[in-house]
Formats: C-alpha cells, sequence, structure tokens
C-alpha cells in the first residue's frame, strides 16, 4: 500500500484508496492486514486528493475528498463512532452511511447456486446501489497469498465502502483493480455446449455428434456428466459412486479414441467431477494416491476430501487429475454441493477448489485456463466459469435467469453458465425450451442440459418442427457470433466491462432503466429484452415489454427501425427475438458457423446500421498475441477499416462482407466484400444503405396471417391498415377490435 494514503492511530486505520473508495480498519490489538485475501488483490492506487482533519467539531478524525466526507468519533467502529458521506443527492435527505448498516436501496448481486430453484431466489447484496455508495466486509475472508490461504493471525474489522455514485462501470473498474481482473476465457467457451446427465456409451456418444454435424448444429464444447466413471458398479463398501475418477469401460471401452475423435472434430472436453467422497481404494489411480499419502492399502483406507493440505492436492493434480488430462480431458467441471466451512480455521472448501483447480488448468493451458464451478462469494470472477446449478424447467425458472444474470454483474461476476432448458421436473413444453435457448445465446455461456431422465433431452430433432428450425437457426447464429462475443471477452478481462450489463449501467438517471429487470446491454452494439412468457392463443406470437433509451434502435433480425426514450411491447414469432442493434451499430459475425470457433475467420460478415457515428474495435487473440481491427464509421455512407495485426495472426486475405442493414430486412440487404492483406491494412468502404417501404407493410401482413382469427376479419383488419390515415387513426382502428394482443402486436409496427 502506498503510505501517503494511509490514515492510522492505535487501534484504527483508514486508507484512501481513490476519492471514492476508502478501506476502514478496526484493530483491538493495533494489528492491521498487508497481505491479500481471498477478495481483495491488490491495494496499490495512486494517491488520491484528500484532506485530514484532527479533533475538529468534536469529531476525532475527519477524511475529506471530492466524493466522502468521513467523521470518526473514536473506538470502535460502530453506528455511533463513524458515519460516512457521500457527496450525492439521490437520498430523500443525506447520503449518509453508518458504519455497519445495510444499505437498503442495493441492487443486488447474485448467490452461490441455483440448484432446486423454480423461480426468483433471494441473492446477495452488490456493489451498485440507488444510493450511490455501499461497501464490502472483508474481515472474515482469508489470506490467501503466495498460493497459500492462511487464517488472519489478528481478527480486525476489515471494510471498503465505495461511493461511486451512479458511474456503475467505474465502480466496477476499481473494484477489479482491487480484487483482481477477470481472466480471458478461452475462446472455444464462447460457442455451444452440450452436456446431459445421461449414460451415453461410447457408440452413441459419437453418433450424437455425427448427427449434431449432419444436421449442421455447431457445438465447440463436449460435456460428460457423471456416469463416465464408475458410479453404479461401486462396491456397496466404498458408499455412493457420485465421486469417482476411473472411466466405466462397460460404457467407454476405449474412451481415448472417443475424446481423439471430438478433438478432431473441434470439441473440448469436460468431465463432471463430484470431489467430496475423495480418493477410495476402488480408484483406478489409488495405488499412487496411497503411496503418496502414506495410507494402509491393504485396509483400503481412503484419501478423505482435504483441500487444504498440500499433499492432498499433489495427490488430486498429479495422480488423479493429470493422467485423465493426458486422455484428452481439456478442463474441470467440479460440482461441489457440500456446503461450506465447518469452523472459523477452515476454508470453504469451494474457493479452495475454485482457486487450485482453476490455476492448475491455467497452468497445463497457459492463457487459456478454465473451470466450471459454483459461485463462492466477492473475488470469485477470478475463476471463471460459474456454473449456476439444478433449475427447475419452468416459466417461473426462465423468467428469473436474465435479471439474474445481469445483476451477478453488480458483484464482477460475468460469466454465469446455467443449465439453458432446465435441468429437472417440468413438462414437456417446446415453446419453453425454444424461449430458453434463444436466451442462451445471448446469455455468457450457452449449455444446454438435462437430468437423466429419457425425455427431457435439448436435441432439437426431438421436438416438433416449428420449433426444431428455430432451435437450429438460433445455435448457428450462436457460433456466428463468437468474433463479437470474444472481442466483449477481451474487453472485459482488459477494461473490467461486462458482456451483459443490466440497462440502468448506461442509462443511470433514467428509472426506465430499473424497472425493466431482465433487459440488458449485449456487448456494446446491442440490447436483448428476453421473452419469458408463452405466446398468445390468438396472435401466436409472445411478448415482452423493452424499454429502448434515448436514439435509433434497429431489429436485429427484421431491420424494423424502433424510435427510442420510449416502451415498446414488442411481439416476436418463435423465429424471431427482440435483440435490437443501436444506430451506427457494428456486429461482426462468422459466416461460416460450422467452422472451429478457435480459429479466426477466413470471412467475416459486418453488419453495419446507420443514423450515427460509431468505431468498433473487433479484438482477436490467438495465445498472447492480438490483433485489433477498427471499423470508424461516420453514421451516413462510410466506413473506414484499418487492421493491426503485428503478430499475423488474422488469415492471410481475410474477406470481409459489408452489409448495410436497417430500413431493409437483413436478408435483403446491400453488401460489399473487400479482401484485406498485409500491403492494404486501411481501406475505406462506401456504403449504400436503402430503405424498403415495403418492408413493414410484409410484416404486418405476415403477422395477421397466422393470427387465429375469421378469415373475414383479417381481410377487414388489412384493408383498414391500407388506408391513407395517419398513425393515431390507425391505432384507435385497431384498439376498437376488442382484442388487446392482436391489437398491440399490430400497434408495434404500424408505430414503426
Amino acid at each position: 500500500m502506498n503510505s501517503e494514503n494511509i490514515i492510522q492511530g492505535n487501534s484504527y486505520r483508514f486508507t484512501v484508496l481513490t476519492e471514492r473508495l476508502v478501506r476502514l480498519e478496526y484493530s483491538v490489538s493495533g494489528h492491521f492486514e498487508d497481505r491479500t485475501t481471498q477478495m481483495v488483490q491488490n491495494r496499490q492506487f495512486d494517491k488520491p486528493d484528500f484532506q485530514v482533519f484532527k479533533n475538529r467539531n468534536n469529531h476525532q478524525i475527519e477524511i475529506v475528498t471530492k466524493f466522502v466526507h468521513l467523521y470518526y468519533d473514536g473506538g470502535e467502529f460502530s453506528p455511533a463512532t463513524l458515519y460516512i458521506d457521500a457527496a450525492y443527492n439521490y437520498g430523500t435527505y443525506m447520503s449518509r452511511w453508518y458504519f455497519g448498516e445495510k444499505i437498503k436501496k442495493n441492487l443486488k448481486g447474485t448467490a452461490r447456486t441455483l440448484d432446486k430453484a423454480d423461480g426468483e431466489i433471494p441473492l446477495e447484496d452488490g456493489l451498485m446501489t440507488k444510493d450511490g455508495f455501499s461497501y464490502l466486509d472483508d474481515s472474515q475472508s482469508f489470506i490467501l497469498a503466495d498460493n497459500k490461504f492462511e487464517v488472519r493471525d489478528f481478527p480486525e474489522m476489515d471494510y471498503y465502502y465505495f461511493a461511486y455514485g451512479h458511474d456503475f462501470e467505474g465502480t466496477l473498474k476499481d473494484y477489479y483493480k482491487l480484487t483482481g481482473a477477470t481472466p480471458l476465457i478461452p475462446r472455444y467457451a464462447l460457442g455451444n455446449w452440450w452436456s446431459r446427465y445421461w449414460p451415453y456409451t461410447q457408440d452413441t456418444y459419437k453418433s450424437l455428434f455425427e448427427r449434431f454435424n449432419k444436421e449442421k448444429i455447431p457445438i465447440s464444447v463436449a460435456v460428460m456428466d457423471m456416469d463416465w466413471h464408475l458410479v453404479h458398479d461401486v462396491p456397496a463398501r466404498f458408499g455412493s459412486g457420485w465421486t469417482g475418477y476411473t472411466w466405466n469401460k462397460k460404457l467407454f471401452p476405449d474412451h481415448r479414441k472417443l475424446i481423439q475423435w471430438l478433438h478432431a472434430q473441434g470439441k473440448h472436453v469436460t468431465v463432471n467431477d463430484h470431489p467430496a467422497a475423495g480418493i477410495r481404494a476402488f480408484e483406478k489411480a489409488y495405488p499412487q494416491v496411497a503411496k503418496r499419502l502414506g495410507l494402509n492399502v491393504d485396509a483400503e483406507e481412503p484419501a478423505l476430501f482435504d483441500f487444504q493440505n498440500p499433499k492432498y492436492r499433489d495427490a488430486y493434480f498429479e495422480d488423479v487429475h493429470r493422467p485423465l488430462e493426458k486422455d484428452g480431458i481439456d478442463f474441470w467441471w467440479i460440482d461441489w454441493q457440500q456446503g461450506q466451512n465447518r469452523s472459523s480455521k477452515q476454508v470453504d472448501p469451494l474457493w479452495l477448489l475454485n482457486h487450485y483447480v482453476y490455476h492448475d488448468n491455467d497452468k497445463q493451458h497457459p492463457g487459456n485456463g478454465l473451470t466450471l464451478s459454483r459461485y463462492g462469494g466477492p473475488g470469485s470472477h477470478r475463476y471463471p466459469l460459474g456454473f449456476s446449478g439444478d433449475t427447475v424447467a419452468s416459466w417461473k425458472s426462465l423468467a428469473f435467469q436474465p435479471y439474474f444474470t445481469a445483476t451477478a454483474s453488480n458483484i464482477g461476476y460475468t460469466w454465469w453458465s446455467h443449465d439453458i432448458g432446465g435441468h429437472m421436473k417440468g413438462a414437456y413444453d417446446s415453446e419453453l425450451t425454444l424461449r430458453w435457448m434463444q436466451f442462451g445465446v445471448f446469455s455468457p455461456i450457452n449449455r444446454l442440459h438435462s437430468s437423466e431422465n429419457p425425455f427431457m433431452g435439448k436435441e432439437p430433432w426431438n421436438f416438433d418442427e416449428n420449433v426444431r428450425q428455430p432451435m437450429m437457426k438460433f445455435l448457428r447464429l450462436r457460433s456466428s457470433l463468437v468474433p463479437y462475443l470474444d472481442t466483449a471477452n477481451y474487453l472485459t478481462h482488459q477494461d473490467g466491462k461486462p458482456l451483459v450489463e443490466p440497462m440502468y449501467y448506461q442509462n443511470p438517471d433514467d428509472k426506465e432503466a430499473y424497472a425493466v429487470r431482465n433487459q440488458y446491454y449485449f456487448g456494446s452494439e446491442l440490447i436483448v429484452a428476453p421473452i419469458t412468457s408463452p405466446a398468445d392463443a390468438v396472435t401466436e406470437e409472445a411478448e415482452t415489454k423493452a424499454w429502448l433509451p434515448k436514439g435509433n434502435w434497429y431489429d436485429f433480425f427484421t431491420g424494423v427501425k424502433y424510435e427510442g426514450d420510449t416502451y415498446v411491447n414488442v411481439h416476436r414469432s418463435q423465429d424471431n427475438y427482440p435483440v435490437f442493434v443501436k444506430a451506427g451499430g457494428i456486429v461482426p459475425l462468422n459466416s461460416n458457423y460450422m467452422e472451429n470457433v478457435e480459429n479466426l475467420p477466413e470471412k467475416l460478415d459486418i453488419r453495419v446500421y446507420p443514423g450515427q457515428a460509431n468505431q468498433y474495435i473487433l479484438v482477436e487473440h490467438q495465445g498472447s498475441s492480438v490483433a485489433k481491427t477498427i471499423f470508424d464509421f461516420d453514421g451516413e455512407a462510410r466506413l473506414n477499416i484499418n487492421v493491426q495485426d503485428a503478430n499475423h495472426i488474422i488469415p492471410e486475405n481475410r474477406k470481409f462482407n459489408i452489409l448495410a442493414c436497417g430500413n431493409v430486412a437483413n436478408e435483403h440487404t446491400h453488401t460489399q466484400q473487400i479482401v484485406w492483406n498485409e500491403n492494404t491494412n486501411s481501406q475505406s468502404v462506401k456504403l449504400e444503405f436503402q430503405t424498403d417501404n415495403e418492408l413493414v407493410k410484409s410484416l404486418v401482413f405476415e403477422k395477421i396471417q397466422h393470427s387465429k382469427v375469421s378469415f373475414d376479419l383479417k381481410s377487414e383488419i388489412w384493408k383498414q391498415l391500407g388506408k391513407d390515415t395517419n398513425v393515431a387513426q390507425k391505432v384507435s382502428y385497431l384498439n376498437s377490435l376488442g382484442n388487446a394482443n392482436l391489437a398491440a402486436m399490430l400497434i408495434e409496427l404500424v408505430i414503426a
């Protein structure tokens, strides 16, 4: 720490980290902690401007910055001895926090798991508040220094007070500086994942992926749940087969061959690990483990799970994991469900697992480390990815997940992976599965999953044709989006900007931004308003209420333009989803969606939308090498492209298909193709944006066509909407129909 930032007495210490971030410590012993902890990894901040006053106006200490005024009256920290005023006017009277008091207008953070959740669950507090100030209590966290967890030598109160107002992105950026950056996740993790709790055989698993290839459904991660290892064949004397590390040869007679085949198909492989039962005598690795730990082999003495013990960790990684990784396991799905630490001297096993398993994998794959595990509390973002647990397959569960995902950014936890489609219970509902899958495509990680029930598989061919085709369309879109997603991945790591942000991050003074809980920014160019309820029986379209900020917005799928600064009742068929691109938006897509997502594409579709000047920087990386393609758009007709690729990782003679979108259906956009090579790394393109006056008309016709009303009424509606009347008259007519959902569906387009 910078000693110039510290104000200290016998039992107190204040550290002014920034003008808006202050550390508060109280120690009876007078010993203060300077080592890094589970949560805090850095306290080296530049010296901010502040003043200190002692024994003024009956206060022992006052600390004043541009944004904070701290008052301390001596003695143990309490609401009576310490309070802080923030320089904001968001409260009714004043923005004051009395030490230790819960902040009522907290915008929440996240939770450890969604296991068995059927709808909303309580969330822990996050950093963002409507009050403009918040705090984190680090008093109980263990020391985490030099790759070791240790109990604090001396107990103390150890708090961090944040007063960033409604600068939510600024809050998060300094939180990451304090607690450590989110690692760059592997590019392959951004594609589609196939995961199912099911006793596949080697042949059926291979056949499944051959079917995916045949159907042109891109999958980048193959997840093997429980039955890859011995489960039901474990002798009863050893207890449950839930924990296991020995391949089930009945199901997988030559697992290496299968994994090699999956790798050759461009898939990465992970397997489920429930580590709680330790390593027992029936395991293939047991002799090596027993030798390392000095166990009684004749008595079949188990290696009890003890991740706080370095010798056990060595056995776990070197004797158990390493041979399996040599067989081709790329990373581990750590499924810890056994609760937290049992005493103040024991570290939460989830923390131990997340830390050591992630870093071990990163050591095996430098810069490409990955694990799939549960959230352990603030600081857990350093060990991506998050596995949210086994949710109930219901509309209530789906309705909660967009809010849950976006709000997790309030505590810096940005890489949630859900059981897309729901894990258990529920009933067959093809529309629910489709809408969940569409949300999965526009969420951090798209991992399809289900329980061991023969009727719960998420394979698109299990569903009727009306749902099957949109499912495949959206899974292909997810693969196409990887260049856009990986750019956001880089920005999360480098700049602390999440892929998924609540709407109030960029619109903090608009009350509407707080009201649309399920709506979120998806990267720098898109807004998503998920559909979380079934379609109307008459219109056969689902409705959601979206709020569009100021400016113009374009439907990502149809090209229809919407004016912002208003609510819109959005109606979408099963083939469509509410995704909006900002005016001036630039969205890169890989046109070859079946390509291995780890490869940088040879051809990119660059969608450009008119109406606002914009710069978009496409960031691509291979190992530690980074290339940037800078797109500068003047908002009207000129797009300049500049490529910066010092390490030559971009494919030679890359082709850009430049698509002038907006005001015209995307499939009818004006397209130009340019070729980049190292001799022409800067080019300028003139765009021709077309206006299709028939676009909205054709969409209106389509919506009327599919509505379940009489042919006569359809004809009458079409006739009335075709008259030369103004928008208000058309809206008035539609509202007279007596069917609110039908009227609202058509009004959306009439206004557009």
